[in-house]
């Protein structure tokens, strides 16, 4: 047997991939709870095939198994989850699936078009739910939001169908997704997706697009706090704000220390101000609100030019809180779960021909990368 590389390195094909997927699957196995979890998931999955007719040769249980241990394995098209299959059709047998075998491609691409994928995703957070108390650590926890759009699945109208999801920073798994046919639609799918999550004592983090009103008070009235990237698509919060920052003193500032990283050294400074005077119609957003200004020094290792860049961020939290600025690169960490979803699991290299199929494998490939974070 070949060394098996792993997760962040070569793409795995062929007999390295399903090496790796043994030993995924054997790393399951004797915690027990992780794999009945899975099997439990996959049992509850409702089936939208007429059962009634009596000629139902794979269950869709053991086709969700299948894909994702699959998946886990990077395999991309439907032939190679179907020799997956093949190869360990003796190990998924000892656990009572794929009695008739391997499900060939049409059925497999029926079974993976076919289901509800809201009830899909909605079953992934009950998933997620049974380990995320366990994962917790001591502390707020931070809930990062952002959308992102399946580069290779195009609609009708031209666009890539996006997800938006809540994920835990703390745990590094998904919490809910919520599906949008266009990347303006983020603004009425947000509410939706952190009305499915618990805010009470939390942070929630996130790019501009959630700066709404709406969901500002959602957060607020449920307990919660917020850290949101101000840009002009609220135009009169936003230069309003850069106006009068100028003649107002922070509360206080730091300078981290140089980073290297990406052929690039970073300094980030961090300034936080009392939005009491700063913000003009705080009522419109339910109170008082901190302003932190972010900028960055950048030079290129390489050349030695020099860039910079400022932010602004506006959040619930009082400017005495320690570390207010770390918080902007904790929200960076969903960015990094969508490479991951990217790199690792070839999310954008996989075409599907409906929304409802690429939203099927968005929350199976997200259930894989949440058992990645939980084993």
């Amino acid at each position: 047997m070949k060394k098996t590389k792993p997760l962040d390195q070569d793409i795995l094909i062929g007999t390295e991939a399903h090496n790796h997927t043994t030993k995924v699957h054997n790393k399951l196995e004797p915690q027990g709870s992780i794999m009945e979890k899975l099997m439990d998931f996959a049992s509850s999955v409702p089936d939208f095939r007429r059962l009634c007719k009596g000629n139902i040769r794979h269950k869709l249980k053991d086709a969700i198994i299948l894909m994702m241990l699959a998946r886990a394995s990077k395999c991309v098209e439907r032939g190679e989850i179907i020799e997956f299959g093949r190869c360990h059709l003796n190990k998924f047998r000892k656990l009572g699936m794929l009695k008739n075998g391997v499900p060939s491609e049409a059925p497999l691409c029926r079974m993976e078009q076919g289901m509800d994928d809201t009830a899909l995703a909605d079953r992934v957070q009950e998933f997620t739910e049974a380990f995320h108390g366990k994962l917790s650590k001591a502390g707020k926890e931070i809930i990062c939001v952002n959308g992102k759009s399946e580069r290779d699945t195009v609609l009708e109208n031209g666009r890539n169908p996006d997800i938006v999801s809540a994920c835990s920073y703390n745990t590094g798994i998904t919490l809910a997704t919520e599906a949008c046919r266009e990347k303006s639609n983020e603004i009425k799918a947000i509410p939706r997706l952190i009305g499915k999550t618990d805010k009470s004592g939390k942070i929630v983090t996130a790019d501009a697009m959630s700066m709404q009103k709406d969901i500002i008070d959602t957060i607020r009235k449920n307990g919660g706090d917020f850290l949101i990237e101000l840009k002009a698509n609220q135009p009169s919060l936003r230069y309003g704000v850069e106006d009068r920052l100028k003649g107002h003193a922070p509360v206080y500032s730091y300078t981290e220390r140089p980073e290297l990283g990406h052929v690039r050294i970073e300094t980030r400074t961090y300034r936080v101000f009392d939005g009491l005077d700063i913000i003009a119609d705080k009522e419109k957003w339910g109170g008082n609100m901190t302003v932190i200004e972010y900028e960055s020094e950048t030079v290129r290792k390489s050349s030695g030019a020099r860039t910079s860049e400022k932010r602004l961020y506006v959040s619930s939290l009082p400017t005495s809180t320690p570390e207010l600025g770390s918080l902007v690169r904790n929200h960076w960490a969903i960015e990094s779960m969508h490479w991951t979803l990217d790199f690792n699991l070839l999310q954008d290299k996989i075409k599907r021909k409906s929304a409802r199929a690429a939203r099927n494998l968005d929350t199976i490939q997200r259930i894989v990368h949440s058992v990645f974070s939980i084993t």
